[in-house]
């Protein structure tokens, strides 16, 4: 029996003209994506992003326009009976981001290394420039195809 899985992701572009990314470990994979992650049955998609970022980040932000709904067939990279479907939104962050940001990928410090020896997954966050962000940047190939599109249309 198959299933979809239901991904909601945040392009936010800072003043600086930077892109946030989310470095992820996960079960061993060492994964940089977008902001975001599942949708909870009897959520819509604009209040999973919102909730995705207060849990991950204790960032409030507004959603704003779509960017993208993926259009062709995608497996799941954790469970081969799962087809994902993503859908990105430029974000806006209401407030200052207090959570530690790296420089650096997968720069886990020792709480977060801890999460993950608990959960299997722990994750971290910092910017891109523009001049150097890229699909190249990204792990996920959904999140490839919206790098290309984020450098296009901003």
């Amino acid at each position: 029996m198959s299933h979809f899985n239901l991904r909601v992701y945040g392009i936010l572009i800072n003043d600086q003209k930077q892109v946030l990314v989310s470095d992820e470990l996960i079960r061993g994979l060492y994964i940089t994506k977008f902001p975001g992650g599942g949708l909870e049955f009897g959520e819509g998609t604009r209040d999973c992003l919102k909730r995705e970022f207060k849990e991950e980040m204790n960032l409030e932000v507004e959603v704003t326009e779509h960017i993208y709904t993926t259009d062709l067939f995608q497996l799941s990279a954790f469970n081969p009976a799962h087809q994902i479907i993503s859908i990105y939104y430029r974000v806006k962050a209401l407030k200052a981001i207090t959570v530690p940001l790296r420089d650096k990928p997968f720069d886990f410090d020792e709480a977060q290394l801890k999460i993950y020896e608990e959960k299997k997954e722990t994750e971290t966050f910092r910017f891109i420039d523009w001049e150097h962000f890229s699909e190249e940047c990204l792990t996920l190939p959904i999140d490839k195809i919206v790098a290309t599109q984020v450098k296009e249309l901003f």
